[in-house]
């Protein structure tokens, strides 16, 4: 049972990899499920809702709070910084909320000097990151630490904090000699912590840019992954190692060859489809070379495309992480920032503008340090329940079980021809689009949910919800010939009754049907037409 794989009870002991799944120390297979911790070692500006330069990473950030704050009101700010924006309780609330894991994005500028030609410790960072890792283990939850800013930068973007966005790690002697003795470092350090689950060597490598002249990088790539593996076994041979693909994780074309046989093919998905093409190229890689898959970063979403993707994730036999536990102004992540009053004079400044009055600057600083607290942001709980797809939550009805994990019978029949349409092309379902002229909401978003599904005579389709209480309220939305529709939990037949009509009294009205269901676990809800059917919606709660 999927609940069982994700469960915190199945936290203990070291990782390993066992052909295509994650064991722990047991034995058992474990599906990671997890947040990670944007932001707090490693800033990045939309987390800010800051849209300039200034604050497009933390070393442009730094500098910008020193003009605006001075130098001594700049010292205290970070080290309050780091002190506020991820405590226990952040780490308790997410064990409480039933994740099994967390990513620790990590830069390297915490833990080094960047003096030339030298390697020089820093304490800050191996502070922090013990901090956390003891919180980890005290709330069990495995921690992955993250390498999201390496040495000179390995992506070539603003999320590794380079000085100008070109993949330095890969063109610097220093700096290359400089990752592999952190990772070397941070093994050492950690070896025999079996809290932690592994070390990501290098978080999104190699961004796709104009004319792909990065991609000359792929070849120091795959070394330093050898390099970097080479060093870490020298001291530690027990913790897996997370290896990323190029272009923001989203090609598994360097997985040509073996590196390690603790490894998990670590990926990246956003903005795309919620459907098996998405992945497909992953689970063909992990087939040929018999590695585990892990999501290791996702989200960014509407929370309907949380319950469409990350349960199909599991169904697949693949964890996930989601990105990211806490920022400025949102409804995606669990916890929002409250913005401060007057934040905009502060993001939006830009070097050789004129700075606002220091008290001002200092007053609205001081709010966003406090504000960041776990107990001062607001929680969006349903975004939770939703990438579980837990009650209460709902999925959108074309969003349906595609894959038995226990790959015994398809969780769906049908005998449609689908192909005209864009999402879920090869599933012989029907989806009818309703709406033609709908415009993105955001830069992520897919459209996928201008589908509804449609099921022909004796057609069936299954959802899979967790942690379902007795009488649990089961509604279906959108329900065009209500009379055609029979509904099941675990093979037990669903009493549905119309709670209301949608429209008129005509051929296509639209109607919202409820039942109760049992109390489970994890349970199947099953669909069957006995004629021609619409549904836009399934919910519990």
């Amino acid at each position: 049972m999927i609940y069982e794989k994700i469960s915190r009870e199945r936290v203990n002991g070291f990782l390993h990899a066992v052909g295509r799944t994650i064991q722990n120390g047991n034995n058992e297979e474990i599906l990671l499920t997890g947040w990670g911790l944007g932001n707090w070692l490693n800033p990045e500006g939309y987390m800010w809702k800051s849209g300039e330069v200034s604050f497009s990473r933390g070393r442009e950030a730094e500098k910008s709070i020193r003009e605006l704050a001075g130098e001594e009101y700049a010292q205290k700010f970070w080290k309050q910084f780091r002190a506020n924006y991820i405590t226990k309780k952040d780490i308790e609330k997410m064990a409480e909320f039933g994740y099994n894991s967390v990513r620790i994005p990590i830069n390297w500028r915490l833990f080094m000097e960047e003096t030339p030609g030298e390697i020089i410790w820093k304490d800050e960072g191996f502070t922090l990151l013990d901090h956390c890792i003891q919180w980890c283990k005290e709330c069990k939850l495995y921690a992955w630490i993250d390498l999201h800013a390496a040495p000179g930068g390995q992506t070539g973007s603003n999320i590794d904090d380079s000085e100008d966005d070109l993949p330095r790690l890969f063109m610097n002697d220093d700096y290359y000699t400089k990752g592999l003795a952190l990772w070397r470092k941070l093994a050492n350090r950690y070896k025999d912590e079996w809290i932690v689950g592994g070390y990501d060597l290098l978080n999104e490598p190699i961004m796709p840019n104009d004319g792909n002249t990065f991609d000359q990088h792929i070849p120091k790539l795959k070394q330093f992954y050898h390099d970097a593996i080479r060093e870490i076994r020298k001291v530690d041979t027990r913790h897996m190692v997370s290896l990323e693909g190029q272009h923001w994780a989203t090609t598994a074309t360097i997985f040509d060859e073996p590196y390690d046989e603790n490894m998990v093919l670590h990926f990246h998905r956003y903005a795309c489809l919620p459907e098996q093409e998405s992945i497909q190229h992953f689970l063909d890689c992990s087939n040929r070379q018999n590695i585990p898959l892990w999501l290791g970063e996702t989200g960014e979403n509407k929370i309907d495309w949380y319950s469409a993707y990350y349960p199909m994730m599991l169904s697949f036999g693949i964890g996930y992480n989601l990105w990211t536990w806490k920022k400025m102004e949102n409804q995606n992540s669990p916890f929002s920032v409250r913005k401060p009053d007057g934040w905009e004079q502060i993001v939006s400044w830009t070097p050789g503008s004129v700075c606002p009055p220091k008290e001002e600057v200092w007053r609205c600083l001081d709010e966003y340090l406090d504000n960041m607290k776990l107990e001062n942001c607001d929680m969006n709980e349903e975004v939770v329940n939703y990438a579980f797809r837990r009650q209460p939550s709902s999925v959108r009805a074309q969003d349906f079980e595609i894959y038995d994990f226990e790959e015994t019978k398809r969780p769906y029949s049908g005998h449609s021809d689908n192909t005209s349409c864009i999402y879920r092309k090869e599933i012989p379902i029907s989806l009818k689009e309703v709406s033609t002229s709908q415009e993105k909401a955001f830069g992520f978003d897919c459209l996928w949910d201008r589908y509804v599904l449609q099921l022909h005579q004796d057609e069936t389709v299954s959802y899979r919800f967790l942690n379902l209480e007795e009488d649990a309220v089961l509604t279906l939305s959108g329900v065009v010939n209500p009379n055609a529709l029979l509904a099941f939990q675990d093979n037990r037949p669903i009493m549905l009754s119309i709670k209301e009509e949608n429209g008129e009294k005509a051929q296509n009205a639209s109607y919202t049907l409820i039942g109760t269901l049992k109390a489970s676990m994890e349970s199947l809800i099953v669909l069957k037409a006995e004629d021609t059917i619409e549904v836009e919606r399934i919910s519990v709660g």
